[in-house]
């Protein structure tokens, strides 16, 4: 029984931050309905290469992207435009806790699916709408984009190389951050709508939009433009008040050396053999390395590249100087702590015979997240969910399927 295993949540949500936020919930046990069109389903569906692989090495009709977002779920399709789909909808709403969606605002009002309509059905629903801008303001009408968004919330401009550099300029994250923390933090939002029902019987709406995440995320680069009125630059693997606290090339690839203090820079420079720049003055406290980093930060480079980087690690940890390798994912995956916290999982599947997914990372003592279900297939769960949960007969099935609805 996982933690969530007593709620059913109806997932109107396509691509990345809603359907991670219903991986959330199902890990924890909660039977997430996934709703999609008949014949294409969710967008990501066709996002590929690469795509999963049959055993025998041909492509199944599942883009790895797809696979990401969606393990543990249940598949029905259904034509929200048709009334018979929309009943079908408002019919699994009032026997859900949590809906989810991601339609442009005010789309699903006009189907009979918006918040107002489903509370009819089921009073203390918790309904979270997740768009681009939010419901209100005057975005709210625009579509909303990762890549967009990371640029106007402020975040590329914190991200890149420092302008007077070599490939300076503004860079996005290497994935969809933007979509991803705001499923994080729809995820976050549910959970205290349903403590809030379980306390006072009532439900809420939740109101999520990815610009106000992207904002909220910049953390202490937020409170350090508000406390100087100074926008943060970009620094690139570099830090603004520290050094050395950046990458480094070495022989065979690139490490992380994150000096914090004096004395380890001391240990630092004492295990590259060069013992004299702890001493010299222009380096000899980090106000005065942070003060001349365009003549240490070469002569450091020298120094490392030399070595390869595991013996570089070796050297660093021996003298207590944290630092780390930059690795490919074909090195996380065969990295021992990797290994060792269980964050790759392997499921059967029906097409391609298994599919290697990640893991949640909440690691918990009595209730943990769970990976049971392959990502399902387009449909997969449409009989079992319309017979079994809403009662509906094989005729009336079959009927639905006949007019295209499911």
């Amino acid at each position: 029984m996982g933690a969530l295993s007593h709620l059913r949540v109806l997932d109107l949500t396509r691509v990345l931050a809603g359907p991670w936020c219903a991986q959330n919930l199902a890990d924890f046990g909660a039977d997430v309905i996934k709703i999609e069109r008949p014949g294409a389903g969710d967008d990501t569906r066709t996002w590929g290469p690469p795509w999963l692989k049959t055993e025998d090495g041909r492509d199944t009709a599942e883009a790895a992207y797809y696979l990401a977002a969606n393990r543990n779920k249940r598949s029905v399709t259904c034509d929200i435009s048709t009334p018979e789909g929309q009943q079908l909808v408002r019919d699994l709403a009032a026997q859900s806790d949590v809906v989810l969606e991601n339609y442009k605002v005010g789309q699903l009002k006009k189907y009979g699916l918006d918040y107002e309509s489903l509370k009819a059905v089921k009073p203390d629903i918790i309904y979270c709408s997740v768009t681009g801008f939010g419901q209100t303001g005057p975005y709210a009408q625009r579509p909303g984009y990762d890549f967009i968004i990371q640029g106007m919330g402020g975040f590329m401009s914190l991200t890149g190389e420092r302008d007077d550099l070599p490939g300076g300029g503004p860079q996005k994250a290497g994935v969809a951050i933007s979509d991803l923390m705001t499923g994080q933090y729809a995820t976050i939002a549910v959970l205290a709508a349903l403590a809030h029902r379980d306390r006072t019987g009532e439900g809420q709406y939740i109101d999520m939009a990815l610009l106000d995440v992207q904002v909220s995320m910049l953390a202490n680069m937020n409170t350090n433009y508000l406390a100087s009125g100074e926008a943060p630059r970009r620094w690139g693997n570099a830090h603004p008040n520290i050094v050395p606290y950046q990458t480094f090339q070495a022989a065979d690839g690139w490490i992380i050396v994150a000096v914090g203090n004096d004395g380890q820079f001391r240990k630092f420079v004492t295990a590259g053999g060069r013992p004299e720049l702890a001493d010299d003055p222009r380096f000899a406290t980090n106000p005065q390395r942070v003060a001349h980093r365009d003549v240490l930060v070469p002569i450091l480079a020298e120094m490392i590249l030399p070595r390869t980087r595991e013996q570089w690690i070796l050297d660093l940890e021996r003298a207590g100087v944290p630092c780390g390798p930059i690795n490919t994912l074909d090195e996380v995956f065969e990295n021992e702590q990797v290994l060792a916290r269980g964050l790759r999982v392997d499921l059967p599947h029906p097409t391609a015979g298994e599919v290697k997914l990640v893991g949640s990372p909440m690691k918990m003592s009595a209730t943990p997240p769970e990976a049971l279900r392959h990502p399902p297939l387009l449909g997969e769960h449409t009989e079992v969910v319309l017979g079994e949960t809403l009662g509906y007969s094989a005729e009336h099935i079959a009927a639905l399927r006949a007019k295209g609805v499911v």
